[in-house]
């Protein structure tokens, strides 16, 4: 069990050459407020006198400290290449590759250089560790993290928010679930009032991982002792509690040794804690540490093993993301442009690997915008939309001429009705329109594994996205025109003998009849019935018979045909006041004699004919029974026709917009990016890699490697080893 902390300093060791905190290994993390005698604890741990000393804060960076006990006869650590076959200690720091620092006043000055190179010469902190490794006889194997002491009131030029920094600081390593909190406090304070307690049960609410040391017991007040603190009465800590003596300010100005010092301590415990010497003091805790870390290293094993096989799987298929160095460029750009054409066509059919399960992409979006988004749109355009009573009574009459009209004139309908199918082509280019901007957007998603080539090499990127925006604005126009071709064609021709259409207007012809069926029986019966009446339109066509010359055919009615022609031409009369007059007058027994001798009757007014008249459009007056039938023919036949062409164009643009742009950009894709990128004179410039994905790549190259070794040294700790007793 005793080989458990090297194979965690080997790992440490591991890590640090690529700067890397994601595993986080089992260690000491020693925290207490300024002058609380931190530094001092460590040295007492080590022997040897190396860390910087003064006033105020001293340490700005943390330390992490490796010791490794080596014996004269360890050649593992010991290298005539290096000179230490023969020496008992020396240090050796990571940022400062194959030196070895046999004087720990050197070790001293290193340290304070490097603080001050990354934190400057102020009293500032930084949060990049400084890592240091001490070999000697006379340690036991720890790896302890000595950090900034906890203060409050910023002094000097620290920034103000020193404490906070600091906290932030001490936080992130005392957090690390692995790793054990050994809280300093001093003798001489209220341990209730201690920070360095407070932290650690911020952290560490459970105290399952919390040691605390008890500094300066030779300075308590006269009277006092520290035995209720040492025995947990005041303060309870799981781990327990260990007192120590400290070398006094005075003690280092003389250069005392810490051999003395640790001699010194000795008797101070035996002579004023007798029951508790043997449970106290730095050889003590240098014990108590190296078991409790052996034991924790034992319990946070399995769950590091199972963490590093995590992340090498992990950063295997990051760097596999990241791709290989090109060797054969021609062949990888090919491959490149292969792939995308591939992930674009999968990405509108629907049968890429990655399928987007949070928002529509690709094919699924088109399918969307040709049955939902230009569907609802075409059903929301009403077939009379724009169309008022006025507007087709006037399309009636001048579709008539000069030329009083027996029945609706069918140009009017054809008219009115192309008028509306026009409607129908706006939505129609806005349906190629938005099915062209979803095309272009899937050129961004289409696939991971592309996205990654593409950030790869972002040139290439670029004259990708520009050879298929290219390819797609130039399909646009003539998918626009084959859009408006269909329209076009509709309004060419229109069909009324359409199946559909012409069931629709027979039912038209059959309700006209009936409604005129209907009015000619409603007819008062003094006009239906009254034989001076019919007798007076006889004799009327009779006169006309005779003025027709002899040499002049006509078309001779009986006198039923008379009499239906004239009803239903009185039907369809103009409702006019001076029709009406003039149609009175005319049938009227008590026509004066003066009309009769005129020779003109009713083409002939009292009043000048005006030969320019102004007509102006009557939009508020009631229409008359004749208008709003012809009216209601019209609107009912537009409505059925316009039905019959919107589901034509509903179903004719979705196709023509495949055919003539998502097909024809599928089937044509690759060979276009062949075409305009595989060129010799281009491949240098088009895979020449981001820095930022080499760095990358590096990153994760170095990663894995260090992930490797890590899996590889804990593999070599057998189970037995794990569970020795410790000695």
């Amino acid at each position: 069990m005793e080989a458990l902390i090297p194979v965690i300093n080997k790992l440490q060791d591991v890590f640090n050459t690529v700067g890397a905190d994601a595993v986080q290994l089992p260690q000491i993390i020693v925290v207490g407020t300024q002058s609380s005698g931190k530094s001092s604890v460590i040295e007492s741990l080590v022997g040897r006198s190396f860390l910087p000393r003064g006033t105020g804060i001293v340490t700005r960076r943390p330390l992490i400290l490796q010791l490794v006990y080596c014996p004269k006869e360890d050649r593992e650590h010991r290298t005539a290449e290096e000179g230490t076959l023969d020496i008992e200690e020396w240090g050796k720091f990571l940022h400062v590759k194959g030196k070895i620092f046999t004087d720990f006043n050197e070790i001293r000055s290193e340290i304070d250089r490097e603080t001050e190179r990354m934190a400057g010469h102020n009293k500032g902190i930084c949060p990049e560790p400084i890592n240091l490794k001490i070999f000697s006889t006379r340690v036991v194997n720890l790896t302890l993290v000595d950090l900034p002491g906890i203060t409050k009131v910023p002094v000097g030029d620290q920034p103000e928010d020193i404490e906070s920094q600091i906290r932030e600081l001490v936080l992130k390593y005392s957090c690390n679930p692995n790793s054990i909190i050994l809280a300093v406090v001093t003798a001489n304070t209220d341990m209730a009032t201690s920070e360095s307690l407070k932290l650690a049960k911020e952290c560490d609410p459970d105290g399952r991982r919390t040691l605390a040391v008890v500094t300066k017991l030779d300075l308590m007040d006269a009277g006092t002792d520290a035995i209720d603190i040492l025995c947990g009465r005041v303060i309870p800590v799981k781990l327990g509690i260990i007192g120590i003596v400290n070398r006094s300010q005075q003690d280092i100005m003389n250069n005392k040794s810490i051999k003395d010092a640790l001699k010194d301590e000795a008797a101070f415990l035996q002579r004023r804690y007798p029951t508790l010497a043997n449970r106290n003091g730095t050889p003590y805790l240098a014990k108590t540490l190296n078991r409790l870390l052996m034991h924790h290293i034992r319990d946070c094993l399995p769950d590091l093993k199972t963490r590093v096989n995590v992340m090498v799987s992990q950063f295997q298929s990051l760097l596999n993301s990241y791709g290989e160095d090109v060797s054969d460029k021609s062949q990888t750009l090919l491959q490149i442009i292969t792939k995308f054409a591939s992930a674009y066509c999968s990405t509108i059919e629907g049968t890429a690997r990655n399928i987007e399960t949070t928002e529509l992409c690709g094919g699924a979006r088109i399918c969307y915008i040709f049955h939902e988004t230009f569907g609802r749109t075409l059903d929301s355009i009403h077939p009379l939309a724009g169309l008022t009573k006025m507007d087709i009574l006037t399309a009636i009459r001048n579709a008539t001429g000069p030329r009083p009209a027996l029945f609706v004139p069918e140009v009017s309908f054809e008219l009115l009705v192309k008028r509306q199918i026009r409607r129908l082509e706006e939505p129609s280019l806005r349906c190629v329109e938005l099915v062209h901007e979803e095309m272009q957007r899937i050129i961004q998603h289409c696939g991971t594994e592309v996205q990654q080539e593409m950030l790869r090499f972002p040139r290439l990127h670029e004259r990708i996205v520009d050879v298929v925006t290219h390819l797609l604005r130039r399909r646009l126009p003539a998918t626009n025109v084959m859009v408006e071709n269909l329209v076009a064609i509709e309004l060419a021709y229109i069909n009324t003998k359409h199946p559909d259409f012409h069931k629709d207007a027979a039912l038209v012809s059959s309700l006209l009849k009936s409604v005129e069926e209907d009015e000619r029986l409603q007819r008062p019966a003094s006009k239906r019935n009254n034989p001076s009446h019919m007798s007076q339109i006889s004799a009327s066509v009779g006169d006309i018979e005779k003025d027709v010359p002899k040499n002049h055919t006509i078309n001779r009615y009986n006198h039923e045909q008379v009499t239906n022609a004239t009803t239903w031409f009185s039907n369809y009369l103009p409702t006019a006041r001076s029709e009406r007059e003039a149609a009175s007058s005319e049938s009227s027994p008590s026509m004066t004699p003066t009309h009769q001798n005129d020779g003109k009757g009713v083409l002939s007014p009292q009043k000048p004919v005006n030969l320019l008249p102004e007509v102006p459009m009557q939009t508020s007056r009631k229409l008359s029974d004749r208008e709003q039938r012809d009216c209601d023919v019209i609107e009912r036949l537009i409505k059925s026709y316009f039905y019959i062409v919107r589901k034509s164009i509903q179903d004719s643009v979705p196709k023509a917009v495949m055919h003539f742009l998502v097909n024809f950009v599928k089937d044509n894709l690759q060979s276009e990016l062949v075409t305009h990128l595989y060129k010799s004179d281009q491949v240098e410039e088009l895979l020449n890699e981001s820095e930022h994905v080499a760095h990358r790549r590096k990153e994760a190259a170095d990663m894995l490697k260090a992930l490797q070794q890590a899996g590889h040294i804990i593999s070599e700790i057998r189970e037995t080893h794990m569970w020795l007793p410790c000695l």
